[in-house]
């Protein structure tokens, strides 16, 4: 019988590391990619994943229940705004630098407007440029619409578990994906 995310962490809080490992195994991937989409850079997102799991670690005996995915997604969430907020304080940036997005999982993010399967070279360079435009759109909005916006679309999360994720009322999770949806349009009328 496969262990119940509860178990694991009453177990890991006894002091069984192959249950935290299990924890870690679960859903690291889904919060690097969701950090991934937050941060728009690779070895950022890499950061901020360790600090998440720290946090896990050291708040698991804060776990009661309930579901643990949205309580990790809650962590990471503040794990990245806070990374936001230290970089915002600390960003010197060349109007050259290009940002680091070459991973897997950050061209998904203009997999909508990337649907056509063609191979033809002019094509592809089209396909990476507007990838890059979504990318560049996705990481200039807020960070509370960014997290909005990747934890509704990106993470499949309902509105009303955003809205538990980001600890706000579901009217403010509508508000923020309207207007993340509508900066979006904006920045992105072609795409």
């Amino acid at each position: 019988m496969e262990n119940t995310d509860k178990s694991l962490i009453d177990a890991h809080c006894q002091g069984d590391p192959a249950a935290f490992s299990e924890l870690v195994r679960r859903y690291g991937d889904s919060i690097l990619g969701y950090l991934m989409r937050m941060s728009g850079n690779h070895h950022q997102a890499e950061d901020l994943f360790q600090e998440t799991f720290k946090r896990v670690h050291e708040k698991a005996h804060t776990f009661r229940g309930g579901q643990f995915k949205s309580w990790l997604f809650t962590i990471a969430t503040h794990v990245a705004i806070d990374g936001m907020r230290r970089r915002r304080r600390m960003r010197v940036v060349s109007l050259n630098q290009k940002l680091d997005c070459t991973d897997q999982d950050s061209e998904e993010l203009s997999a909508v407007a990337l649907a056509d399967d063609s191979c033809e070279p002019s094509q592809e360079a089209a396909k990476a440029e507007q990838a890059e435009q979504v990318r560049d759109a996705i990481e200039s909005l807020p960070a509370r619409q960014r997290a909005t916006l990747v934890l509704a679309y990106y993470q499949q999360l309902s509105y009303p578990k955003v809205a538990e994720v980001l600890g706000c009322s579901l009217g403010t999770v509508k508000t923020q994906m309207y207007r993340a949806l509508r900066t979006l349009a904006q920045k992105l009328p072609d795409v």
